[in-house]
């Protein structure tokens, strides 16, 4: 039997932001950082936010201006347009 490990948010889906770090990788964050991770392309951002988050495309936000990875658990807001 093949173990999956659950999604970091099984209660609720959780918003998620995507969107390029200053050296051009692209940053998959949870908006209160209890989740995230740096990849080296956008769909790889978008998958893992989605299994993420519960498979809802509509809470990803793709930010228009730099993100960094930030793991310090605190909300972030950040100027956005929608993914889905």
């Amino acid at each position: 039997m093949k173990l999956v490990e659950p999604p970091s948010c099984s209660t609720a889906s959780s918003i998620v932001f995507i969107g390029r770090n200053r050296r051009g990788q692209w940053v998959a964050q949870q908006q209160n950082g209890l989740f995230g991770g740096l990849f080296v392309n956008r769909a790889q951002a978008v998958k893992y936010a989605l299994f993420e988050n519960g498979q809802h495309p509509e809470m990803i936000i793709e930010l228009s201006r730099e993100i960094e990875l930030d793991m310090a658990g605190e909300a972030a807001t950040f100027p956005a347009r929608r993914v889905a």
